[in-house]
């Protein structure tokens, strides 16, 4: 009798670690060495994390070794209350803040509290998968409103509000976005909440990119422009503090909670079977947003994240047929192939074939439920060395490919 997965994961995919990266990890057991642009993940590309917020979690382990409360270490959420009143966000306490091994565990609990069979939410397209494979995985519909990218990757408030059925339940926005690094203007943000206020819409706001910002960009939490919606905010300390590995992320409730009693108990249970967030990383929090923010020195002029970031913009942009909106937020770009030059019908088999020519790794832009085979997403993340190398490679592989 053959064992199959369960029916619920039909929909679930999530292609950052899917098949292409499994063919990267036999090629690198062969002895080759791969170009890995794949996952925003900043330690392997010599990132390294404030030293003291080692020190308070090296300090505090002999505290840390037994359960704490389900939704986490209350100097944590202390810290985290505080961090979003200097941002404009009134009315949050301690009991509204979640601590949870990572913002993944927390979307899964944010959409399985919520969400009944066939309730549906609205998604960007381009999106970070992992919020459409939690809808799915919770019995919900996605549904993707389209990103333009002729506007700088922008949504188009028409073209979500057209979307909304009687069965939508909630709306995502992920500010800055990942894949695109596009960072939305207030007035952008209004609109989308102005959609939600009109159909009573849940707002879940993805903002781990909030401090990864350039050429000035300035970046507006949704959840100030909303005090009269219920709204969730997810944040964490992979990306800015550099510490991916130590899944330490939250969630925060706010605006009319008085509407959303069940919805918090529910969230309560869940946080309960958990039993209690990762205890030892909890005690970075409290130093990490209290203390220097040493990633404002990676992104402004002469940083080295705006320097990579610049370096792999220019350099996409030169290769024929090739096109990429500058990302002003975020660690990623997100480049076009123009349909003309590269019929590409399968976009995962064009970059399983520039693995295997060129030893680079990208993700394909399907895997963030872009609609069409046209686009990939590149981490700007290494050095610039490599970044040249990298693009250079994937630009020797274009000029011959025949799909």
């Amino acid at each position: 009798m053959q064992v199959t997965q369960s029916a619920k994961l039909a929909n679930v995919c999530y292609e950052i670690r899917g098949p292409v990266l499994r063919r990267a990890k036999q090629m690198e057991a062969e002895g080759q060495r791969i170009l890995k642009l794949n996952i925003g993940n900043p330690a392997p590309f010599g990132f390294e994390a404030p030293e003291e917020i080692l020190q308070d979690v090296m300090l505090n382990l002999p505290n840390a070794h037994g359960y704490g409360d389900s939704k986490g270490l209350l100097s944590a959420r202390r810290a985290i209350v505080q961090y979003y009143q200097q941002k404009g966000l009134g009315g949050v306490d301690i009991e509204d803040v979640y601590l949870g091994n990572g913002v993944s565990e927390l979307i899964v609990m944010a959409m399985q509290g919520l969400l009944d069979n066939g309730d549906e939410v609205l998604l960007p397209a381009p999106d970070y998968p992992l919020w459409t494979a939690a809808v799915s995985l919770s019995g919900g519909k996605p549904v993707h409103y389209v990103c333009d990218e002729q506007s700088g990757w922008l949504p188009d408030p028409a073209d979500v509000e057209s979307r909304v059925t009687d069965r939508t339940r909630a709306i995502v926005i992920i500010n800055p976005n990942n894949p695109t690094g596009a960072v939305y203007s207030t007035e952008v943000l209004e609109s989308l909440v102005e959609i939600a206020r009109r159909h009573n819409l849940v707002i879940f706001s993805d903002e781990i990119y909030d401090k990864i910002l350039y050429d000035g960009a300035t970046h507006t939490s949704t959840a100030t422009l909303a005090p009269d919606l219920v709204c969730v905010t997810f944040n964490g300390l992979s990306k800015a503090y550099r510490v991916a590995g130590f899944r330490t992320g939250w969630m925060v409730i706010s605006g009319a909670k008085q509407h959303a009693e069940s919805y918090i108990e529910g969230l309560d249970v869940l946080a309960n079977m958990r039993l209690c967030p990762n205890m030892p990383t909890q005690f970075a929090v409290q130093t990490a947003l209290g203390g220097y923010q040493s990633v404002n020195d990676l992104v402004l002029p002469g940083g080295r994240l705006v320097e990579q970031r610049d370096t792999t913009w220019k350099l996409l942009n030169e290769i024929p047929g090739v096109s990429c909106v500058k990302p002003t937020g975020a660690l990623y770009a997100f480049p076009r192939l123009d349909p003309a030059m590269y019929p590409i019908v399968d976009d995962e088999k064009f970059v399983m074939d520039l693995l295997v020519a060129e030893r680079v790794l990208v993700v394909q832009g399907t895997g963030f439920n872009w609609g069409s085979p046209d686009h990939f997403r590149i981490v700007t993340l290494p050095r610039v060395a490599d970044l040249e190398d990298a693009i250079g490679r994937i630009a020797r592989f274009l000029s011959t490919y025949k799909p």
